[in-house]
């Protein structure tokens, strides 16, 4: 057999899937993104005062949260919706999270607290908080988060409106500290990339990942589904696929703000990074049988994508190192330094740009377009390794099982808020 003939058409075949499948997934996420603003994003304003608001149930699950835990509680208690109660799940901490709680509990006679002695996950705190919840709709938020005082109407709304099959919706993180490098990328990132995805998705029908940050649920939406995975990494993308595949609607509301922090190192980044990757990994892995279900066809393309998206991680690192490993001349390694790599770079920076001019009415992120320039050159590296790291991981824990427990978070070295 002549290797060569048979491997040069197979190394140009992959050369050409780790070009094009970005390029054609840009202007995807690009055409997704302009039509909903044409058809979707045209909600006017609510008259909040004219609505006769039901109860809510805040659930809070907190590890190792003292720098934050409090922060967050005065600003639930400060929102100017009427009808609400507060639930803060300690799950475990190690710090001294569980003083602060006991506290707090004795302050304020409107907030409840469930101390927990294991560290069990998120999923399992939020599991105790939705038995313990008194109402039909429940805000569930990360113990950083500060919420802009509409957001749980705008939220809530959805549910009141739109249907009996709602599920759930997902409101529109937004990064608090911005004095770093990692920080104003993350910023680009949560402006650009998250969002144009959110509303591509909402276009085609199926929003599959919900933010964790701030989320708001019907909960027999959520009994209906067995509630959140308590064996899986990260409950909101599992409970999103969970919910899409019972043909529970999720919607997402770009005006229900909510503050958060992110890591400013590179291990933080690498830490949560790894967890998000491990996390839809094993939603992929554990919910293969949808492509052999003809009536879940509408999630086929968005699980194939899925994969699609690590295989081209796995390809992009080999062609990476096959063409450094060949090259003759220190030269011919500056691989990146290509026409194609130009084409690349320049319509993610057009992605970039249209995500952040339309985000802008909501948070003025559009002064921080020239760090976009960083996103291609550090976060394409970055997250396919990640990927690549968070395969085995994800692997091995599904022939694991058990908890999917959760370690101290990277809330930024700078916690300047907006």
């Amino acid at each position: 057999m002549d290797f060569e003939k048979v491997f040069t058409p197979t190394l140009s075949g992959i050369t050409s899937f780790v070009f094009w499948y970005p390029l054609i997934m840009s202007l995807f996420w690009i055409a997704g993104t302009i039509i909903y603003i044409w058809f979707r994003d045209r909600d006017q304003k609510i008259d909040f005062s004219k609505v006769n608001w039901p109860l809510i149930t805040f659930l809070v699950p907190c590890y190792n949260e003292e720098d934050t835990i409090e922060e967050t509680l005065r600003n639930l208690r400060s929102l100017s919706y009427p009808l609400k109660e507060i639930i803060l799940i300690n799950d475990g901490s190690t710090d001294g999270t569980a003083a602060i709680l006991h506290k707090l509990s004795k302050s304020y006679s409107d907030v409840r607290i469930i101390q927990l002695f294991q560290n069990r996950g998120k999923a399992n705190a939020l599991h105790l908080g939705a038995h313990a919840a008194k109402a039909e709709f429940l805000l569930c938020l990360d113990s950083d988060a500060i919420l802009d005082d509409d957001a749980p109407y705008y939220l809530i709304y959805h549910f009141l409106h739109k249907g009996e099959r709602l599920g759930a919706v997902t409101g529109n993180p937004r990064i608090r500290n911005r004095n770093t490098l990692l920080s104003r990328m993350q910023l680009i990132e949560y402006s650009s990339i998250i969002g144009a995805i959110k509303r591509t998705q909402r276009i085609i029908g199926k929003v599959m990942t919900v933010s964790g940050v701030v989320v708001a649920f019907r909960k027999k939406a959520l009994v209906d589904v067995g509630l959140w995975d308590r064996d899986m990494i990260t409950e909101d993308i599992a409970v999103s696929w969970k919910l899409q595949q019972r043909f529970w609607d999720i919607r997402y509301e770009p005006r229900a703000l909510c503050w958060m922090f992110v890591p400013e190192t590179l291990r933080g980044i690498w830490k949560q990074r790894v967890r998000w990757a491990q996390g839809g990994q094993e939603v992929m892995l554990r919910h293969w049988r949808v492509l052999f279900q003809w009536n879940q066809r509408r999630i086929w393309l968005v699980y194939i994508e899925q994969w699609i998206s690590t295989i081209w991680s796995f390809a992009w690192l080999f062609v990476t190192l096959l063409l450094i490993l060949a090259a003759d001349e220190p030269q011919e390694m500056l691989i990146w330094f290509t026409f194609t790599s130009f084409t690349l770079v320049m319509m993610s920076l057009i992605q970039l740009f249209i995500a952040l001019k339309i985000d802008s009415k909501f948070d003025h992120v559009k002064r921080y377009y020239l760090w976009a320039a960083w996103y291609p050159v550090i976060y394409w590296i970055v997250n396919t390794l990640v990927v690549i790291r968070a395969f085995p991981k994800a692997v091995r824990s599904r022939l694991k099982g058990g908890y999917a427990t959760w370690s101290s978070p990277d809330r930024g070295l700078t916690k300047n808020s907006k």
